[in-house]
């Protein structure tokens, strides 16, 4: 086997494209799903469109997200490594760079555990549970 590169053409469709993404977006921590129009996520359904993602292939790599993130995590974090997960999974399989990644968080979604727990007030000198993250320290 030659380990001399050979001159030659490599054709990357659309579809694989997408599913690159798809795959580094939906397999990164708080991310809940796509946001889309009802009609978009029709034809999503209907195997006709990709809803929430949106790339524009030509001599540089633009890809658009519309994102639902999971109540309670920390979104950029969740951004961050969305870009750093597509970014990495674009390089490694089809050896490009993506020139922009522009992510819009569209909503929030609760588990199954239901909505965001009740505000409880408690005794003035007592310590609550969100004091601690209400005082901007970094906690490890």
């Amino acid at each position: 086997m030659s380990t001399q590169p050979t001159a030659g053409r490599t054709l990357v469709t659309r579809r694989a494209v997408f599913d690159i993404v798809r795959t580094a977006t939906l397999g990164s921590y708080g991310v809940t799903g796509f946001a889309a129009p009802p009609l978009d996520r029709l034809l999503g359904w209907l195997g006709l469109g990709h809803p929430g993602i949106g790339v524009h292939l030509g001599k540089a790599l633009d890809i658009e997200l519309d994102l639902t993130v999971a109540y309670g995590v920390p979104v950029a974090e969740v951004a961050r490594q969305v870009d750093s997960a597509i970014r990495y999974g674009i390089r490694t399989a089809i050896d490009r760079d993506v020139r922009r990644l522009t992510i819009h968080i569209d909503g929030l979604r609760f588990g199954p555990g239901g909505g965001p727990p009740p505000v409880v007030q408690g005794d003035r000198g007592a310590v609550g549970p969100r004091d601690l993250a209400d005082s901007g320290t970094d906690v490890a």
